[in-house]
């Protein structure tokens, strides 16, 4: 099995910034689309940016400009620096990752345990 290891979740106020790091905690054979979703108190989960291996990326609108997911495939590890935070920025993050194995012939989607983002106002 593999485990997504999250960090860098935090307090801050409003107008700071977070970067957050996910990264696979075993030997793997590839990694395909890698993301950060949210969770707000009484809402349901979004997406908030995706990256495939190619470095393509997908942001949802609310975060476009303020967001930066990146990648580092040899740490099998992705990012997301949050800027100019917001009071609607707070949430638990999750990252996602397909991930296969080297026994395996398919990508398996697997998740964070998440990490608490509080932005004050």
């Amino acid at each position: 099995q593999v485990q997504l290891v999250e960090s860098g979740g935090g307090l801050v106020q409003a107008g700071g910034s977070l970067r957050l790091s996910c990264a696979a905690s075993r030997s793997i054979f590839s990694i395909n689309v890698m993301g950060w979703y949210r969770q707000a108190t009484g809402k349901q989960r979004e997406l908030v940016a995706t990256i495939t291996r190619f470095d393509i990326t997908n942001y949802v609108d609310s975060v476009k400009g303020r967001f930066t997911i990146s990648r580092d495939n040899a740490k099998k590890t992705v990012y997301l620096q949050m800027n100019s935070l917001k009071p609607e920025d707070t949430a638990v993050y999750y990252c996602n990752a397909e991930i296969r194995l080297e026994y395996e012939f398919q990508y398996r989607d697997y998740w964070g345990q998440g990490t608490q983002v509080t932005v004050s106002s």
